[in-house]
């Protein structure tokens, strides 16, 4: 008789800690899916500074480096896609080739050389027959 009154003492013990347990998860629960409200005042502001930052961090880009904010005078006349980082206009396919080359400084050596023969041989746009006559080392 002993052993089930233990046996049922923990049983309501047990159950207790539960419905504690329960209880408590029920409130956190609660409390995460209350979600602050943010008033029109607040998000204005916030888009404010944000604006400002972007600004703020641009002119400071400018003033830096400034030979990297101004896009070479060609690049506007010139309609297409470009290869990476130079004013050398390409077709659509010679600029996924180069985005199929793994390893950034090796993708980066291919298109520099492939710019200076384009350069040195006066091409309008790179095509791909161009590309892997000028890309071979």
């Amino acid at each position: 008789m002993s052993e089930q009154i233990n046996v049922q003492e923990r049983l309501t013990s047990v159950e207790d800690r539960l419905e504690r347990l329960e209880s408590l998860l029920t409130s956190i629960n609660e409390k995460l899916e209350q979600t602050p409200q943010n008033s029109v005042a607040e998000s204005e502001s916030t888009e404010k500074f944000q604006e400002w930052v972007t600004d703020y961090v641009s002119m400071r880009l400018q003033q830096l480096v400034p030979e990297t904010c101004d896009h070479p005078a060609e690049a506007a006349v010139l309609d297409g896609p470009f290869l990476d980082n130079t004013n050398v206009p390409c077709t659509e396919e010679v600029v996924h080739r180069v985005k199929r080359i793994p390893i950034p400084f090796v993708r980066e050596m291919v298109v520099q050389r492939v710019a200076e023969n384009a350069r040195s041989a006066q091409v309008e746009r790179v095509d791909i027959e161009f590309f892997e006559k000028a890309a071979t080392f």
